[in-house]
């Protein structure tokens, strides 16, 4: 029992540190599959998750319909963006298919290792998918490597949906 108390303290420390710890999140430009640009300035005021994945990943593909549920959820304060790692020259046009095919409802762009690099911060991408949730004031507040079951995903997100009163 003891154990398990320890346990509980120390999980709850460690998280409420990870809370203490939000950094601002990078601004961002990239390109739609079809080359429009799409920019983190216009999500300002939203929960936003980015999700770094691509087309041949099969956790990442398992993971984008519960993406699209969550969307329409919580179409009014969440705004999810795929940031898609599939390499140029066919990337974007396997993109495109991917997005078309899979009915996907939110935004997906090309990434550059600019934009990686700026998310990873002091811990590099090297997983994909690779998730974040950023709050509406736009900090990092959550990093998830590999594939999570939607319901799960959906209870780290909650935290931040929840509108505050200032």
């Amino acid at each position: 029992m003891k154990t398990l108390r320890t346990f509980l303290v120390v999980s709850l420390a460690l998280a409420g540190a990870a809370l203490a710890a939000a950094r601002p999140a990078p601004s961002w430009t990239l390109k739609d599959p079809s080359g429009k640009p799409v920019s983190s300035e216009t999500l300002k005021g939203k929960v936003v998750v980015v999700d770094f994945w691509a087309t041949w990943c099969g956790p990442c593909r398992m993971e984008i319909p519960g993406y699209i549920k969550l969307q329409e959820k919580y179409k009014d304060d969440l705004v999810i963006v795929g940031i898609s790692v599939d390499a140029p020259p066919r990337g974007a046009s396997l993109v495109k298919s991917f997005v078309a095919k899979n009915k996907i409802n939110y935004p997906v762009v090309m990434s550059t290792d600019e934009v990686l690099g700026a998310f990873g911060g002091d811990t590099p991408i090297n997983v994909i998918p690779t998730t974040f949730i950023i709050d509406r004031d736009g900090n990092i507040r959550d990093r998830k490597e590999g594939a999570e079951h939607t319901e799960e995903f959906e209870q780290r997100l909650l935290p931040f949906l929840k509108k505050q009163d200032k």
